[in-house]
């Protein structure tokens, strides 16, 4: 099921994206720079999320669906191309490709980021959803995306670089850095199905287990994966000295972290079983994803 909204909706998510970008970039090169990154591939999970969350509550997948889960991939690309900076991670790969910066240069590749993330919510608000609905999606994202979320998380991480912290800084940063996104993904899905407050609720508890999970995942990856499998240079957490899950607890701690925060998001997803409309299936798949394979 996951598999197939993936290969038959994403396409039209994606649509949604290239057809902003190329209508509301007045700039050549900067729409250039802006579509690199959007076409460099990836995984789309936070747009998948919206889209299968969507669909568990047995809702049609309506435009403004797709425009919500494009805004939120275009937030989420920014982040990739700013994170990939020399003032950042310094990364040259991304994808399988050459980093933002390394084609179009730092300044351009800085100007993309700032496009994106402003396009986004432009995209949000032109949808036929009600005003209501509008500005909740946009604050949320606001929240999700800036101080409060990633943005806050991001900066805990690089303040977090060459010192050892506990384990709950360690989760604090991470929910802000990678979980903000992740949960906005599914309380998003559940606000355009028309979901209950309870539901809701449900759902951002979901996001936050989930948005662990990926993290503890993404850190080990780097530690026990390729540069050819990931399509971006593997070993940087630890050239960074940053601070890790496997650099806390362990490889074999980490593991047992990723499998604890799935083992909690299974709860969740058990709970919400209670809503008559609610299909199972589709989030159980969306577990599996997050479950270090190797």
């Amino acid at each position: 099921m996951l598999q197939k909204l993936s290969a038959e909706e994403l396409p039209r998510v994606e649509k949604e994206i290239r057809d902003f970008i190329t209508t509301c970039t007045t700039h050549e090169q900067l729409k250039e720079s802006m579509l690199y990154s959007i076409e460099a591939g990836g995984k789309r999970i936070r747009p998948l999320i919206v889209l299968a969350t969507v669909k568990a509550f047995q809702k049609e997948l309506t435009a403004p669906v797709y425009q919500t889960a494009g805004a939120l991939e275009m937030i989420h690309t920014y982040s990739l191309i700013h994170d990939d900076l020399p003032a950042m991670d310094d990364d040259d790969l991304r994808r399988g490709k050459p980093t933002n910066h390394k084609v179009f240069g730092e300044a351009l590749a800085i100007l993309a980021g700032d496009g994106l993330l402003t396009g986004a919510f432009q995209l949000i608000s032109e949808t036929t959803l009600s005003t209501a609905e509008n500005v909740l999606l946009i604050q949320l994202l606001a929240k999700a995306s800036g101080t409060a979320g990633m943005v806050a998380g991001q900066a805990g991480d690089m303040a977090a670089e060459k010192r050892h912290v506990p384990l709950d800084e360690l989760k604090a940063i991470h929910r802000g850095k990678t979980g903000a996104l992740l949960t906005y993904a599914f309380v998003a899905g559940g606000i355009l199905a028309n979901q209950t407050e309870y539901v809701i609720e449900l759902l951002e508890k979901l996001g936050g287990h989930i948005g662990l999970a990926f993290q503890i995942r993404d850190d080990l990856l780097d530690v026990v994966s390729t540069t050819e499998e990931l399509g971006k240079q593997v070993g940087q957490d630890e050239k960074s000295a940053k601070s890790t899950y496997p650099a806390l607890l362990g490889l074999e701690g980490a593991k047992q972290a990723l499998t604890d925060e799935l083992n909690q998001a299974e709860i969740v997803v058990q709970q919400l079983t209670s809503v008559a409309e609610f299909h199972p299936q589709i989030f159980q798949e969306l577990l599996e994803l997050f479950a270090l394979k190797k």
